[in-house]
């Protein structure tokens, strides 16, 4: 499935890879069941499902500008081992999708993982002749430099196979550029920190704040209902919800659309500020 969006002056599309429906206790430390009830009439039928499960969309999002072809994070990527069962040796027609959205492997320029997560990093490669080779041969690829150094002196024993064959592959091939916050990727596409969820965590800016990506500073659209609640995943919670508070404000200020790297479709909403929360429209 794919979507289109025109952020001040750039061609934006969302290609999807899966709808992932989970227990929001599986994935918030402080959100539940009873929490979606509370909400369903803000989150239904889009969001969650009757059940009250989450609606996750693991998607990539190509921007095009006057000159590039850009993909915004990579998914879960085919015939990787995973500990997550639906992530699993994983064979989807993602790059089908891509090919239906008007591009193919080798047209895009650069690639950027708004952190190196499972689902941010997997289309990075894929499998070729038994080696682990870049998708997008022509393409360089943007790691935040905080990101990168954190997860290569980690000794987490789950990123570590995701090192192995989605991102360290890529720095094999020499097809890595290392970026800092403010890095301009091109015209109106720009990197800014946005840490919490992962120390060197990134989200991307479109067409002078007509929109943002938001990658996994924020997973669900509950967490404009309340910016507190907060993932498992986060490697600091205190961190992820301060990025969140300071970014949605300024967000809802500036009229910016916010492209959600995790929403179901809709997944482009804007902000306005109730309460010690937003409403989404």
């Amino acid at each position: 499935m794919s979507q289109r969006w025109n952020m001040g002056g750039i061609d934006v599309a969302k290609v999807e890879e899966q709808i992932w429906k989970i227990s929001p206790r599986w994935l918030f430390a402080n959100a539940d069941y009873e929490t979606m009830r509370e909400h369903q009439h803000v989150l239904a039928p889009h969001y969650i499902t009757d059940e009250l499960k989450l609606k996750l969309s693991i998607h990539s999002f190509v921007l095009r500008t006057a000159r590039h072809t850009i993909l915004i994070d990579t998914c879960v990527g085919n015939h990787k081992e995973r500990n997550i069962d639906a992530w699993n040796q994983m064979d989807t027609p993602y790059l089908d999708t891509l090919a239906a959205a008007g591009v193919k492997p080798e047209e895009v320029d650069y690639v950027f993982c708004t952190h190196l997560h499972v689902d941010h990093v997997g289309w990075n490669t894929r499998l070729q002749s038994g080696r682990w080779v870049p998708t997008f041969p022509n393409a360089r690829y943007l790691y935040n430099r905080t990101e990168f150094e954190h997860w290569s002196s980690s000794d987490d024993p789950l990123q570590a196979p995701i090192m192995a064959d989605s991102v360290n592959p890529i720095i094999e091939a020499r097809l890595v550029d290392f970026v800092d916050d403010g890095h301009q990727i091109d015209e109106g596409v720009c990197v800014v920190a946005t840490p919490g969820h992962t120390p060197g965590h990134c989200s991307v800016l479109l067409g002078d704040r007509k929109g943002v990506i938001t990658g996994d500073m924020v997973h669900h659209p509950v967490q404009f209902i309340d910016p507190h609640i907060y993932s498992h995943a986060d490697s600091d919670s205190s961190q992820a919800i301060a990025s969140r508070v300071e970014n949605f404000a300024r967000w809802c200020d500036d009229g910016t659309a916010v492209l959600g790297t995790h929403f179901a479709t809709p997944s482009v909403v804007n902000l306005t500020a109730a309460g010690r929360g937003y409403t989404l429209s």
